[in-house]
């Protein structure tokens, strides 16, 4: 192929799917009249193949908006109806991933999760993101206010007391339900302070044998034992770890808002910092599958002529990822000292896009009288969905499957790689049963 010269996809491709990156600098990219011209064409072709019924409640709040209009056609309903699809949408990427004939080369290049991130990204411009989505997608505002110590101890509080989320559900919009997460004042970073990688890194063709922890707000403010048990785990497995010496939110919270340049502003404080970290020959990982995905796949495709995002991305793992890549080269110790029995093993959607296979699962295999039961269906908790009172009842209904499932399984544990999928289908369980992440199982097995 000549130099400039533009492959044409063709219709009926058999070539592997090509994610492309989202032009949201384009001239027309913020321009409604544009996208409403655009998602009027993904829908028709949607409404025609509907093999995405069921992942999420997007595709069913659209075709049976068209299925219920007189001409039984996208021209049968009306605008609105696309922005309840557009608000619908959790960006998990699985039907581009998963199920979707119609994703790139193929001719009608459709990449629906981009259509409804350029959707957001319209709303959010026009000023229609309301006060409680941007608050709760500031993650790093609200972990540093909430992990102050007395502040810690009252805010976790007011989230179990039932009259404060009766008020919250009527005034903020909060279901008084949904279980918001813990805070900590004693956050991983400040548990992990002054932890410095002291042993010698051994390499391996796949990866470098030291590691940057980047702890994430989520697994720093609210469950840091999480990384407490990664960092043992890997000192375990004699592979060197330290923390960024500084970072914010990795962007996940204000992409699935839409709010772009609020991703970018968080793009330009990290990535400087963890780009420092790898050209002095580090690799990167993070407790929560999001964070990873984000750095993995979601930057690169907003920002793909960034090289310091393209190194970035290139040396961030997920955590047992890594740890697979080193049993491969014989580098990973398999000294266990405990069983764990069955394992109800829950993978998240934003570990599944990630491509990298089961490697949670191959891990926890090799634990000796060790059983472990995969479920890849969407827990229903989805970034905020599950927490806001409008889609809270519709996220409890996306995960029910997943929580029968597990409920019948006769478990010793359950587990999800991602903490928060984990706490949702606990909540479907009840009381009774609590998740336990896959890397504290790990832990256990170590008799660390």
């Amino acid at each position: 192929m000549d130099e400039g010269e533009k492959q044409v996809p063709r219709e009926g491709s058999t070539e592997a799917p090509e994610r492309r990156p989202l032009d949201w600098r384009g001239a027309d990219f913020y321009d409604e009249q544009s996208l409403t011209k655009e998602m009027e064409r993904v829908f028709e072709i949607c409404h025609g193949c509907r093999r995405c019924f069921n992942l999420c409640n997007a595709f069913p709040t659209l075709f049976d908006a068209i299925d219920e209009s007189d001409s039984g056609e996208i021209d049968g309903i009306g605008r609105p109806v696309y922005w309840k699809v557009v608000d619908h949408c959790y960006l998990c990427d699985l039907c581009f991933q998963t199920k979707c004939p119609y994703v790139p080369p193929h001719a009608f290049d459709v990449d629906f999760p981009h259509l409804m991130l350029r959707a957001k990204a319209v709303k959010g411009k026009a000023g229609r993101h309301s006060i409680r989505d941007r608050t709760l997608t500031a993650t790093d505002a609200i972990g540093k206010l909430a992990a102050i110590p007395v502040v810690a101890e009252t805010v976790n509080w007011a989230n179990r007391n039932r009259a404060i989320r009766s008020v919250m559900e009527r005034t903020v919009g909060i279901h008084r339900a949904a279980p918001l997460p813990p805070y900590a004042s004693r956050t991983l970073r400040r548990r992990l302070k002054g932890a410095a990688a002291v042993a010698e890194a051994v390499p391996t063709p796949a990866t470098r044998g030291r590691v940057v922890l980047f702890s994430t707000c989520y697994g720093n403010f609210n469950e840091p034992h999480i990384g407490e048990d990664l960092a043992a785990v890997y000192a375990h497995n004699e592979i060197p770890m330290t923390l960024t010496g500084r970072e914010r939110c990795c962007g996940m919270p204000k992409l699935e808002l839409g709010d772009l340049p609020a991703v970018e502003k968080l793009k330009d404080a990290n990535i400087p910092e963890l780009a420092r970290w790898v050209a002095e020959g580090w690799d990167l990982t993070a407790p929560v599958p999001s964070c990873v995905l984000m750095f993995k796949k979601e930057l690169p495709l907003l920002f793909p002529d960034d090289e310091q995002v393209a190194a970035v991305a290139a040396a961030m793992y997920d955590p047992f990822e890594y740890l697979m890549l080193r049993h491969r080269d014989g580098k990973l110790k398999v000294d266990f000292k405990r069983p764990l029995g069955k394992i109800a093993y829950h993978v998240p959607c934003h570990l599944r896009v990630q491509n990298i296979g089961l490697k949670t699962r191959d891990l926890l295999a090799l634990v000796p009288d060790t059983e472990i039961e995969v479920t890849e269906r969407c827990s229903g908790h989805d970034g905020t969905y599950a927490v806001k009172r409008e889609f809270h009842e519709t996220a409890v209904k996306i995960g029910r499957p997943v929580v029968s499932r597990i409920a019948q399984s006769q478990c010793d544990h359950f587990a999800s790689d991602c903490p928060m999928a984990g706490n949702h289908i606990g909540y479907g369980l009840g009381e009774q049963r609590k998740p336990e992440h896959p890397m504290s199982l790990l832990r256990l097995a170590y008799g660390l």
